[in-house]
Formats: C-alpha cells, structure tokens, sequence
C-alpha cells in the first residue's frame, strides 16, 4: 500500500523566524509619521496574517488606488527590513524539524502574507528556500488570512490533501485560516501566550520552539 503523502506547512514571520515584534514595531513608526497611533498588542492580534495591502487599507482609506498602496508598503517594508537585518535567524529547533521531515519524506511548504522582497529577504537571507517543495506569500493569492487561500494553494501545489497537513503559526488569524483550510495547526508561541489559541479545536500542539516537537508526535495527533 503506497504511504499517504503528508506536509508540514509554515507560516514564515513570527514561525520560522521570531520577527513579529519588529514587523509591529514598523508598522507603529510607519503610521505615527502619519499621525496615527496604534496600540502594538490590539494590533498584531488583529492584523497578523494579513496582506499588508490590506492592512494599510483598512487604516488609511479604501479610496487608496493599487499605486499609492503598493508605494505605502513598500515603504514600511523598507523600514521593517533596516530593524530586522541585524537580527534575522531562524527559530530554535527548525533546521532540525525540517531536515527530520524530509528523511520521513514529509513535503514541505512555507505560506506566508509576506510579499516577494520580504520572502527573498528571509529565505534566501538564510538559504532555507532550498528545502521547501513550494513557496506561496501574497503575491500568489488575493487575500491574506484568515481567509484559507494561502493554504490550500500551499497543500495543492505540494500534491497533499488538506486533512493531511500541519500548519505551524503563531498567530490566531493563521490559525483560524488553517481550520477553514480543514488543516490541523501548531502553534508557536514565538509572540502570543498559549490562552490566546484556546478558543481553536484544530490546535493539536503548543510550543514556545521547535525543539520540542517530533514527527511520530505530530502524526499522531
């Protein structure tokens, strides 16, 4: 009997690298140079996960036209990537958990709201594109979490059914993408405590790294 194909699917800021405070932290000076504040915890519960088209539409106005959007956040990326460089470095436990996947032949995937520069910026900033069957960030999709789109796409182009991948997140928004996904989820606790993610019934494990989790354990669940 041939083996069910199986995939673990990551989300890329705040999963594989622990990034999200200093996405925040962009975002903050981003909008306080246009007079606005943000509270930095209200929203990262609220807006990780989503494009950043749509995030700068919802705080600055639908009337924004594609252009002005795509200029706005290029700009806060630029601002985000300057923090982040110096620190960039894949969570605990990743390199292991993946090269393990692939000796179980487990695909592997990474879906992300990030745009492309941000993508090339993590992946190959840290040479991890190589070990992945496929990418999918924002440019691939219409919408941004928690819509399931990046997932599905994600498990399709890997050639797994949804009810056999395991989504890693870190945020409740990808969480709730990977249920309407039919996908079971692992949470990282990268920049949300645990109680954060008790309202989820697809949640099978929560771990502050990946150090702590096996394969044989995540299968199981």
């Amino acid at each position: 009997m041939t083996a069910t194909r199986r995939a673990f699917i990551f989300d890329m800021d705040g999963t594989i690298v622990d990034n999200m405070s200093f996405h925040t932290e962009s975002w903050i000076a981003f909008f306080q140079r246009r007079g606005k504040d943000i509270d930095a915890d209200e929203f990262f519960r609220t807006t990780a996960g989503r494009q950043g088209k749509e995030i700068i539409r919802a705080e600055m106005g639908e009337h924004l036209n594609d252009d002005e959007v795509r200029v706005l956040n290029d700009e806060k990326e630029l601002v985000y990537r300057e923090l982040y460089e110096p620190h960039r470095k894949t969570v605990s436990g990743f390199d292991e958990l993946i090269a393990l996947a692939k000796a179980h032949k487990v695909a592997l995937a990474v879906a992300t709201a990030a745009p492309n520069a941000n993508i090339t910026f993590t992946l190959d900033g840290l040479d991890l594109r190589r070990h992945f069957d496929t990418v999918v960030g924002a440019a691939d999709v219409a919408r941004g979490k928690p819509h399931p789109d990046v997932f599905l796409l994600a498990a399709q182009r890997c050639g797994v059914a949804p009810e056999h991948c395991i989504v890693f997140e870190d945020a409740p928004l990808g969480v709730e993408a990977a249920r309407r996904a039919g996908m079971r989820a692992v949470v990282l606790t990268t920049t949300l405590p645990a109680e954060s993610f008790a309202g989820f019934d697809n949640v099978i494990h929560i771990a502050s790294d990946f150090s702590e989790l096996t394969i044989d354990e995540l299968f199981s669940s």
